[in-house]
This record gives structure tokens, sequence and C-alpha cells, in this order.
């Protein structure tokens, strides 16, 4: 008995895997991400926002610059740094899924807003170049130091290379008396024209493709931002499990789809009511592609024993923290830097139209596929 196979939900995956599953491979990100900036532009990849208390101050840290060898000069001068902190924003702490995953819960991710801003630009040799300390206060007894470091990031792939570091340590009077718990995220921009490049809030969330999304928009527009996505994307999936459940099945575990825990903010909660600790802010050695695996987000503990044939894994950073201010190791000596990231050849590449209309033949014949094998089955089952 031969299946009769209809033309129309063909039609309706070829579109939608040309329109949403292409754009999500597309968009996979790691410590990298964005992972499409051009060579000239990687000095806006922001690799990581650390927040911890010393004594009676608080620092900051904020990274950019994967897979740093080279000596300067940089590109850094077109770009502007920013640390952005909320202090009016109620945070709660009884839901133990929300405090395990986030570090507490936000209840109006949408009036989420700065109170203060630390702002600093560099100069090509990653010295400061300006710096402003908008909303705090006791601003002359800051200490900012910005210069070349090891990469702090506890990944094998990044072992043995450098990051461009934006420390402050930050007097606790400086904030307000009534803040016990409050919010933080940082940005890249240009400086001309303002354009918002990379985004980071709770360390692995943006890494993950699925939230790349976020990465230009401010955090009171990231709820909404991800449920409009949640929505178009489980049509796919429904899609895909009624019509090629193989691929159902592949997307499930790709990262493409938006999970029920995913609406809330991109942003890091601290409190001083619980003990410091990923995800109670960041500290330098904590280990948060095991932490964040723990809560249901694996990619990168998988990564980890892919990229390396280390076992068992490295759960320490490849170099000794420093004792002192700014805290992370000192750098890995500089040589050449290799000319030509791979991300935006291969971005260029599979954005051509010939390239795309090649992929999304070759997914219509993987659905065409999938799609005679069920009504198969579901023949010889009547039969």
């Amino acid at each position: 008995m031969t299946a009769r196979i209809s033309a129309k939900p063909l039609f309706i995956a070829f579109w939608l895997a040309s329109t949403l599953l292409l754009p999500a491979v597309a968009r996979a990100s790691d410590h990298a991400d964005p992972m499409w900036l051009a060579e000239d532009e990687q000095e806006a990849n922001i690799t990581g926002l650390f927040f911890f208390p010393d004594g009676d101050r608080w620092v900051a840290v904020l990274d950019v610059r994967r897979s740093l060898i080279g000596p300067p000069p940089y590109n850094l001068e077109p770009f502007e740094y920013n640390i952005h902190l909320d202090f009016h924003t109620n945070l709660r702490f009884d839901n133990a899924e929300d405090v395990a995953r986030y570090g507490g819960t936000i209840d109006t991710p949408d009036k989420i807003a700065p109170d203060a801003t630390i702002r600093i630009r560099l100069n090509n040799d990653a010295t400061v170049k300006e710096q402003s300390f908008e909303g705090l206060t006791d601003a002359k007894d800051i200490k900012v130091y910005a210069g070349v470091r090891d990469d702090p990031f506890i990944f094998p792939k990044f072992f043995n290379v450098n990051v461009i570091t934006m420390a402050f340590s930050i007097p606790k009077s400086a904030f307000p008396e009534h803040a016990q718990s409050w919010l933080l995220w940082a940005t890249s921009k240009r400086v001309d024209g303002g354009e918002q490049i990379d985004h980071v809030g709770r360390s692995n969330r943006t890494q993950l493709g699925r939230f790349e999304i976020l990465n230009t928009i401010p955090p009171s527009r990231h709820v909404a931002e991800i449920k409009e996505k949640a929505g178009s994307r489980s049509s796919v999936q429904s899609f895909l499990a009624r019509w090629a459940p193989p691929l159902a099945n592949l997307n499930q575990l790709s990262g493409f789809l938006i999970r029920h825990y995913d609406a809330a903010p991109d942003v890091m909660i601290f409190t001083q009511t619980r003990p410091p600790g990923f995800p109670n802010g960041r500290r330098l050695e904590d280990d948060v592609a095991l932490l964040t695996c723990a809560q249901g987000d694996c990619p990168l503990q998988e990564n980890a024993f892919i990229d390396t044939t280390q076992w068992p894994r490295s759960t320490v950073n490849d170099k000794p923290l420093s004792k002192e201010f700014p805290y992370l190791a000192e750098p890995w000596p500089q040589k050449p830097q290799p000319e030509g990231a791979l991300g935006p050849y291969v971005y260029r590449f599979f954005t051509r139209p010939i390239v795309q209309i090649a992929i999304g033949a070759l997914l219509l014949l993987l659905v065409i596929r999938g799609a005679i094998h069920w009504f198969g089955r579901r023949a010889a089952l009547k039969a």
C-alpha cells in the first residue's frame, strides 16, 4: 500500500527550515558570543562579568576580547564598555528553582533600568582613556585596573590565552545604604552612533545559542523577546513532531527551543542575604559550565570534554589566581595573533543565497525522507 504525501506540509517545512532553523544555526554561540563579529571588532566581544565581595569593598570585573595572544595595539578606542546596576527592582528568594538557576526571582522584569552605571573607554594599548561612575558615591575611592590578563574562564578551549580586563574595586559605602540586593549587567557599544554590540548578565545565558537574541536589547525587553520566540519555535517543533519525528528529536537537543524556565531577563542577581558565588554574582573561581549544567544547560559542559583529550575535566583555572587586585592571573606571553577569525568567514559563506538554498534543499530532503518513513509506518500498521 502506497502512502500519499501532501505537498502542503512539505512546503511549510521548507519555509520553516529556511526562515527559522537556519538562523538558529547561524546564531549558535559560545564564550565568543556573538561569534560573527568582524576581525577588527573582536574587542567588543564580552567574555565574562564577575561580581563578589572583598572585605569592605565590592569587586566588579568585565573581560573582553576572546582568545587574545597578540601584543598591542588593539582596536579598543571605537568602543565603550558599561556595567549597569539596578537597585530599585524588587527581588524574591522564595522560589528554590529560580534561586538555583538565576539567583532569585524578578517579578517586574519590564521595569529593569540602571540606577548606576560604570562607563569606561580604553586606549588601544588597553590603558584607561575615560571613566565615569554615575549613581555611585565615593567615586574617588574606586580603584580601577585595565590591562591584559589570563582568561579566567574554566574551559579548555580558552586556556593559555588572555583577555582584556577592566576591574573595579568599589567601597561598599558607594552603594545606597538601603541596598541589600541588586541587578547587574554589562554592555559594549560603538562610540559612534551608540549601537549596542554585546550584552552579558548571568554567565552562560547569551553564550547559549537560543539567547543570542538578547545581545542588542535592554534587559527590560528580554522576557517579551523570549516569549515571542518561544511561540514561533514551539510551532516549528510541533510541526516536526508530527511530520518528521527524527528532526524533532534533533531539534530538542540543538538548543533551538525556548524552554519553560527561560522567561527571565539576562541579568546577574546579587544579594547580601546569601553566600556569594554563582548564580549569586560570580567569583573568579566559579565553574559556571558545571553549575549551569546542573540546572539543565549543558552545552559548555559537553564541549569542555569534546575540545580536549584531558580527563578528568579541569574544574579550576589554568593559572593560579592572584591574591591581589585585580585578582586575575598574570597574562600568558604575547606572540603574533593569528589573522582572520574563522567565524565571520563561515558566516559570510552561509549567508550566500546559493548556500542557503542548498542547505534548505537538504533540510527539505530530510523532511521528505522523514515524512515518507512516517507515512510508510502508518500504512504498514493499517495493512
